[in-house]
């Protein structure tokens, strides 16, 4: 009887639901990238480009923080979300939060930690 339930419910061509879209994009934080100087920012930076996208990389078992959040480009590792301020982001990627990053700024400057800004996002479903 079941069966046959779902057989005739398939077979009147009802819309399935509406997949949730992305309406608007909600900042999270901008934070400088820490950690350039050490990592492959200097061998990358000039191909990086104002609007390319990050990747943020959890890693728990980081032994300098517990909370650090890895910042990737195409493979590269640029540096990581800052101590001071990676307790929300990590926590939600530990949620599986869908969160973007992007570079909003890039400064020549003595400074390793003013030369990459990002922004973190999340998306608002309708």
């Amino acid at each position: 009887m079941r069966l046959a339930a779902i057989l005739l419910l398939a077979s009147l061509g009802l819309p399935a639901a509406a997949e949730p879209q992305v309406v608007a994009r909600l900042l999270v934080q901008e934070s400088p990238v820490a950690g350039y100087r050490y990592h492959d920012g200097k061998k990358v930076w000039k191909d990086l480009r104002v609007g390319d996208r990050l990747d943020l990389v959890r890693e728990p078992d980081n032994p300098f923080d517990p909370r650090a959040v890895r910042v990737d480009w195409q493979g590269h590792v640029l540096g990581y979300v800052p101590r001071l301020d990676n307790e929300g982001v990590s926590r939600q990627l530990d949620l599986g939060a869908p969160l973007e990053a992007r570079i909003v700024r890039l400064k020549k400057s003595r400074s390793p930690r003013q030369r990459i800004l990002l922004e973190i996002t999340t998306g608002v479903m309708r």
